[in-house]
């Protein structure tokens, strides 16, 4: 099969042809990729920010958004079968640990992550196993939801700690409307009593921002803070969700935080340098975000399958992955990157 590799860090990446996937457990699943989206995490792998956090064996596949219809299955395998469309949660989970135990398998201690530590999707198939596919529904192309495995995950999972800890007519600030922001702003209007105020250096991007559910954009052009302070009566928002996480974001954000609000972080990239004296006594939270659960992976595709979160996307066939990342790389990608194989 075809398959887009990393062969080496501030290299670019190959299209090699490599052996298809086998079931090899009795838990296997085997599916035939139809989108695999385009991250911006690839563009750091390549810049080699996760060659020793991952420890991953060179070459491999690259690939972490991933969605399709299974191909082959494992004799155990129960809650799918071939044939089915589904989408793929970003991790290969072991089920036994106290996290899985939990349903907090986002931090299962035995996980891999395809297309991090192991062989991912920008390829024509992907073995995973039975704990991580999600049947989506009849009315959704695996193509137009894929990035919500991974990018939109992230989103709802932020999102939904944001409406459990917020109450009708709470203020947030989503920093950033790109591929992330786009998809959290639709999950906090679906889920969250919340007023989204939008900030994002794009015009383009705060126009989509209100156009799927935000209250107010902001064009961030060195007088948003005051902008938000004026809206929130001086006192700043009960939450900030930062999809950005540099370039200066994390102290602005924090300058429109009020007292006892929480930051979710999601983006990353720079430092959070705040006192700790103006941490206690504001007592101001900093929350942090990876990836989501199974769980909210379900979640998050009936609302899909409810038309209340949809994806903007730009798709490539996977011969032009290189091409894919350049537009991503250079701001040109509105919403998301698909690659279909």
């Amino acid at each position: 099969m075809r398959a887009v590799q990393v062969v080496g860090y501030h290299d670019k990446l190959q299209l090699n042809e490599i052996p298809d996937p086998e079931i090899t457990g009795p838990l296997d699943v085997i599916v035939r990729i139809g989108g695999a989206g385009v991250c911006r995490t690839d563009l750091h792998i390549l810049e080699g920010q996760w060659e020793a956090k991952s420890g991953v064996a060179l070459p491999y596949t690259i690939g972490h958004e991933n969605a399709g219809w299974v191909e082959a299955i494992g004799d155990a395998v129960t809650n799918v079968a071939v044939g089915d469309k589904v989408i793929l949660h970003p991790l290969i989970t072991c089920g036994l640990c106290r996290a899985c135990r939990d349903g907090d398998d986002v931090h299962c201690e035995n996980s891999k992550f395809p297309g991090i530590d192991t062989d991912g999707g920008y390829a024509d198939y992907l073995k995973t196993t039975a704990r991580s596919v999600v049947r989506i529904d009849d009315s959704l192309e695996p193509a137009a939801v894929a990035a919500l495995a991974d990018a939109g995950l992230t989103a709802y999972h932020a999102a939904a700690k944001v409406a459990r800890m917020t109450r009708p007519g709470d203020t947030c600030v989503v920093i950033g409307a790109g591929g992330l922001g786009h998809i959290g702003i639709q999950v906090l209007s679906a889920i969250s009593g919340v007023t989204i105020v939008v900030l994002d250096r794009n015009p383009d991007a705060v126009a989509l921002a209100v156009e799927v559910g935000a209250h107010e954009g902001i064009v961030a052009d060195g007088n948003h803070i005051e902008k938000v302070l004026a809206l929130t009566d001086g006192k700043g928002a009960e939450a900030v969700l930062d999809f950005v996480g540099e370039g200066g974001a994390t102290a602005e954000g924090v300058a429109m935080l009020r007292q006892a609000g929480n930051y979710f972080v999601v983006g990353y990239g720079e430092n959070i340098n705040v006192p700790t004296i103006d941490i206690i006594s504001t007592e101001i939270n900093f929350i942090g975000n990876l990836v989501g659960s199974y769980n909210d992976l379900t979640e998050l595709m009936t609302l899909a399958a409810q038309g209340k979160v949809t994806l903007h996307t730009a798709t490539y066939p996977l011969t032009d992955f290189q091409q894919a990342l350049d537009d991503l790389d250079a701001g040109k990608v509105r919403g998301r990157a698909i690659l279909i194989p």
